[in-house]
């Protein structure tokens, strides 16, 4: 690498770290973030466990794993749709560690291996291992799950970050190998020593910079060409004048964004405070919430009733139950969708009314971001809700339940006050179904 090219590196380095939309503001230096750590330790601590006592299951859905990664993809900034990679995809056979035992017990041995070294060979070698067992679909992505254990070896990976690597040196690392991923490192490991005095000892940092570059971010030059550097410094001016003028609108955004795992804390208070009990769902009640776990003072088993019902496993992963102290109905059934599809969250509260012939479970919200409305609605236009009147749904935003929550929970009860901030979205709720204030 030219010196010229190096200290315009170190340029767009210092640009990045100042720039308050990019990822070193909102992701490296996030309280949250440096939280996750412990968390997602515990979470493949369980993992390797469950596996080793062959309770892990078939399936991601519910699983245990599934629970680490939905903490690691709520880190969107960087990690959005990290979860993908290890979703069960039937007709593909992939990722192969869900049904095929011997697959399965060689991933735990893995995360086994890599939680317990005390040197960066062993991981190295623990992925070298891996690899030579050629598991079907279990690829690099695997290397986001390293990097909450070892941030000073491991640089995590996808395809921004990748992306942004090649632009950045020229290289043509591909997705889906190890050995790619352990040349990408080896160059990172180089890029991030070279200028670790902007950077940092943890690999995140440099990371979360290659995946601004590869989200096309900022402008570069091509790879060793320094003819169109004024160029790129200009296109570079450009580009923080256009930060500037939507500072505004993306600080509205975020404002607006809180992560799954609050909402549910949310509604766990709001309905502590209105006397009901609250059940939260299986997979999310040991996540971190405050100076607790999501489900402190919650449920930690079904009532009876719920539990010999036909479709309890679903209904235990319904994010939010509230429930009549006394007698121990479903007063009313959340789901939150921060940014995922409506569809599964809808099919639980279907199980749920339908598994009780609706008699005990009568208000059904679907809690969400502001903009999300339009994509709600248009998603109850499909064939497959066509069952759906069944249930007097309501859309939640989260403007109206952040903005009246600590209203309801000090004068309101019963379910009025949250019936009246929510909107119609079944033909029962538009016909103005009877809602009884328990």
């Amino acid at each position: 690498m030219t010196e010229e090219r190096a200290n315009w590196i170190g340029e767009l380095i210092r640009h990045w770290r100042e720039d308050r939309d990019g990822t070193y503001r909102t992701w490296f230096l996030w309280d949250e973030r440096i939280k996750n750590f412990r968390s997602i330790r515990r979470g493949l601590q369980a993992v390797v466990e469950e596996i080793r006592t062959e309770r892990f299951g078939n399936a991601y859905r519910g699983s245990s794993l599934e629970t680490v990664l939905d903490s690691i993809s709520e880190q969107r900034q960087v990690f959005k749709g990290a979860d993908h990679a290890f979703m069960w995809k039937p007709k593909l056979r992939i990722p192969d560690i869900y049904e095929n035992r011997a697959n399965q017990i060689a991933f735990g041995r893995f995360l086994d291996v890599c939680l317990c070294c005390n040197g960066e060979d062993h991981v190295i070698s623990a992925i070298r291992v891996l690899d030579q067992m050629q598991i079907k679909g279990l690829g690099p992505a695997a290397a986001n799950l390293l990097y909450f254990l070892h941030p000073t070896w491991v640089p995590p990976f996808n395809t921004a970050i990748v992306k942004g690597y090649n632009k950045l040196t020229g290289a043509g690392v591909k997705l889906g190998r190890w050995d790619q991923y352990l040349a990408m490192r080896k160059g990172v490991l180089d890029l991030n020593a070279a200028h670790r005095a902007l950077l940092s000892n943890d690999l995140g940092a440099v990371a979360a910079f290659l995946f601004d570059i590869g989200s096309d971010r900022y402008p570069l030059p091509p790879p060793d060409e320094t003819a169109s550097l004024d160029r790129w410094r200009a296109n570079l001016e450009i580009v923080r004048a256009e930060s500037a003028a939507l500072s505004k609108a993306l600080q509205t955004a975020r404002d607006a964004d809180h992560t799954h795992t609050e909402i549910q804390g949310w509604l766990r208070d709001l309905g502590l405070a209105l006397g009901y009990d609250v059940w939260i769902a299986a997979n999310d009640a040991s996540r971190g919430y405050g100076d607790g776990r999501l489900d402190d003072g919650c449920l930690r088993q079904l009532p009876d009733r719920l539990a010999r019902i036909g479709s309890a496993d679903a209904v235990r992963l319904i994010d939010v139950l509230w429930l009549d102290r006394t007698v121990q109905d479903v007063v009313a059934a959340f789901e939150v969708e921060h940014t995922t599809s409506i569809y599964s969250g809808i099919v639980r509260m279907l199980d749920l009314a339908l598994g009780l012939d609706g008699a005990a479970a009568r208000n059904f919200f679907l809690v969400a971001p502001d903009d999300r409305e339009g994509e709600v609605r248009a998603q109850f236009k499909r064939p497959a809700f066509s069952r759906v009147g069944q249930l007097d749904l309501r859309y939640l935003p989260y403007s109206e339940l952040r903005n009246h929550r600590e209203a309801i929970a000090r004068f309101g009860s019963g379910l009025k006050a949250i019936l009246a901030i929510a909107r119609p979205i079944s033909p029962s709720a538009h016909r103005g179904a009877p809602a009884t204030a328990l």
